[in-house]
């Protein structure tokens, strides 16, 4: 069975009586070098143990088999499964696991499923949960890298640079965790049914230690008072979140401080900065 062949595709899905969701947002590869080239982009060989999410009819997770020393795969869409075990028969390595991602400890699960493995996430994420998703993944500490195929706009976002439109919160919260980058578009006629929007993968290579020194909760707490409205120069935003502990001389001190104008926008801060301002701000 091709599963990169929409006929073979379609049929496999229609033997098994399968209605696509669009609340789980749903979009399966249909072009075979895209789940070849994923997979090869994530560098595994057989001492890594993979966590894949949402397999879809298994394209990638056959990838991810031949390459790696276990594959387990999280799959919410309970109809799915019969199609999964009929695509990965041939796979001893594979495990799938019915589950929702953002409520399966994911610490647990690899303890019990990929004890021994150096541990990567490869996946298809459904666009509805990739902010999180990827959150829960870095935040765990449990992945050397995450190797995902997502919204090229939120792509853009994972890697943009401080002082560009797409840098924000999430992106200074990718970079913290991981070294980031964007490796390839993947065009919305590779999968069925097509999206509405480009894909991109998008490779993060996690850090073995932060590149800056200070308590994450205190950094990001400056990042999301700095982002929270955009159009705020630093000192205004950092005024709404601070202001009890602050006056609004005593923030514009700290940013002067930091060696930044006073009117200075939290668009053009790199990590470095926002953790000199944490540091100042009481971190």
């Amino acid at each position: 069975m091709d599963l990169a062949n929409i006929r073979d595709v379609k049929d496999l899905l229609g033997r098994h009586g399968f209605r696509f969701s669009k609340s789980l947002g749903q979009n399966f590869l249909i072009a075979d070098w895209v789940p070849r080239d994923i997979a090869e982009a994530a560098g595994l060989d057989k001492s890594c143990g993979v966590v894949e999410i949402g397999p879809g009819v298994g394209c990638l997770t056959r990838e991810l088999a031949q390459r790696a020393g276990k594959v387990v795969s999280i799959e919410l869409d309970k109809s799915l499964l019969p199609v999964l075990a009929e695509t990965l028969a041939d796979f001893d390595n594979v495990e799938v696991v019915p589950g929702d991602v953002m409520k399966l400890d994911l610490a647990a699960l690899s303890a019990d499923r990929l004890n021994g493995f150096t541990l990567h996430v490869c996946a298809n994420l459904p666009y509805n949960i990739t902010t999180p998703v990827i959150t829960k993944l870095l935040e765990s500490g449990l992945f050397a890298s995450l190797t995902v195929m997502i919204q090229k706009e939120v792509a853009r976002r994972i890697c943009a640079a401080p002082g560009t439109a797409d840098y924000g919160a999430f992106s200074l919260l990718c970079q913290y965790y991981a070294d980031c980058d964007l490796l390839f578009d993947v065009p919305a006629g590779c999968f069925l049914p097509a999206p509405k929007v480009t894909s991109a993968v998008v490779r993060l290579a996690v850090r073995e230690a932060p590149p800056v020194e200070v308590p994450p909760d205190a950094l990001f707490r400056v990042v999301r008072a700095a982002f929270a409205q955009r159009r705020k120069t630093l000192l205004n935003a950092l005024a709404s979140a601070y202001g009890k502990a602050f006056s609004k001389d005593e923030l514009r001190q700290v940013i002067l401080d930091c060696g930044l104008p006073e009117t200075v926008r939290g668009e053009a801060l790199g990590l470095e900065q926002f953790a000199e301002l944490a540091w100042r701000l009481g971190a």
